[in-house]
C-alpha cells in the first residue's frame, strides 16, 4: 500500500465520519470512516518507516590510485 492509497483513505474516511449524513441499515457509516483513517494513519506510519529505512546514504569510498596512475612530477 503505497503512500497515495493512504491518502486517499484518510479522505475517504473523513468524508464518511464529518460530511455525510447517510444511514445505511446494519451499517455504522460514522465507524467506517473511522476504521478507513485509522487505516490510513498506521498505513503511512508504516510506509515512512519503511521509506526511511530504506533511504540510507554511503558515502562514496574514494577510489584507489594504483602505482601505474601516478604521475611523475620531477
Amino acid at each position: 500500500m503505497g503512500l497515495g492509497v493512504c491518502i486517499i483513505l484518510i479522505a475517504v474516511g473523513a468524508i464518511l465520519t464529518f460530511a455525510s449524513d447517510w444511514e445505511v441499515d446494519g451499517v455504522n457509516v460514522d465507524l467506517v470512516g473511522l476504521i478507513l483513517m485509522a487505516v490510513g494513519i498506521i498505513g503511512t506510519a508504516v510506509y515512512t518507516s519503511i521509506l526511511r529505512r530504506r533511504r540510507v546514504v554511503v558515502p562514496p569510498v574514494a577510489p584507489t590510485i594504483t602505482d601505474d596512475e601516478r604521475r611523475d612530477l620531477r
